[in-house]
C-alpha cells in the first residue's frame, strides 16, 4: 500500500485542517496509508520520507529549518512525489527560494480577493485533466511567479491586465513528479468537482508508483 504524508500548518485562514481531512479522505479512497501531521519536523526523518509515495504540503507561509527544507528536496529529487494547492505549496515558506524553484512557482497577488473567475483547461489529453471542461470560481485568482518550463494544464486570464496565468501544472524535480494547483483558497473550494478532481487526479499522477 502506498504511502502518504500530509502535513497542514501555517496560516489558519486557508483552512489547513479541514483542507487536510479532504485530500487524506481521497487518498484513502484510493488505497493510500495516509499519516497526518500537524508539525513541520515530520520533515526531519529522512529514512522515513524515503519509505513514501507522496507528501502533500499544506502550509500557508511560515518558515522552515535548513534540515526541513534539504530533506524534502532530497526526497523528492530521489522520486517521492509532491502535491499540493493554493498558499498550502505556493506560498510556503516565503524565503525559502529553494522551495519555489521546486515548486515552479510562487504567489504574488490575488486581485480583487474574493471574486468569480474562469478556469480554461489547456491540455485536454492529460490524465489530470482529460475529460474536464471550463469551469467557474469564486475564490482568490492566484497571480503567480512561474518557471517556463512547468507543463502547464489549466489557465485563467485576469481583467485587471488580460494577462492569461497558469492555474495548474505538472513538473519534474530530479527523479520527483511535482504537481500545483492554485484552487483551494478554503475547504469549500474543493466543493467544485472540477478542482477536486484535478487536486486528486494530480496527487495520484505525482505519487510514486
Amino acid at each position: 500500500m502506498p504511502k502518504a504524508l500530509i502535513v497542514w500548518g501555517g496560516w489558519d485562514g486557508h483552512e489547513p485542517k479541514q483542507v487536510a481531512e479532504i485530500l487524506a479522505g481521497q487518498l484513502r479512497k484510493n488505497k493510500f496509508e495516509v499519516e497526518v501531521s500537524a508539525t513541520l519536523d515530520s520533515f526531519l526523518d529522512e529514512a522515513k520520507l524515503a519509505e513514501l509515495s507522496l507528501i502533500v504540503p499544506i502550509w500557508t507561509m511560515g518558515k522552515i529549518t535548513g534540515d526541513q527544507l534539504k530533506n524534502v528536496l532530497a526526497a523528492v529529487q530521489n522520486g517521492v512525489g509532491i502535491a499540493g494547492l493554493h498558499g498550502g505549496m505556493g506560498d510556503a515558506f516565503r524565503e525559502a527560494c529553494d522551495w519555489q524553484f521546486m515548486v515552479g512557482g510562487q504567489w504574488v497577488a490575488h486581485p480583487g480577493g474574493i471574486i468569480d473567475y474562469r478556469v480554461h483547461i489547456l491540455d485536454h489529453a492529460d490524465p489530470i485533466t482529460a475529460g474536464l471542461g471550463n469551469f467557474n470560481m469564486h475564490s482568490e485568482q492566484y497571480y503567480m511567479h512561474v518557471d517556463p518550463s512547468n507543463h502547464v494544464l489549466a489557465t485563467t486570464t485576469f481583467e485587471c491586465n488580460g494577462c492569461t496565468m497558469p492555474v495548474v501544472w505538472k513538473r519534474m524535480w530530479g527523479k520527483g513528479k511535482v504537481f500545483y494547483s492554485s484552487l483551494g483558497h478554503v475547504a469549500k473550494d474543493l466543493d467544485v468537482p472540477e478542482a477536486l478532481t484535478i487536486m486528486t487526479r494530480g496527487m495520484l499522477w505525482a505519487a510514486k508508483a
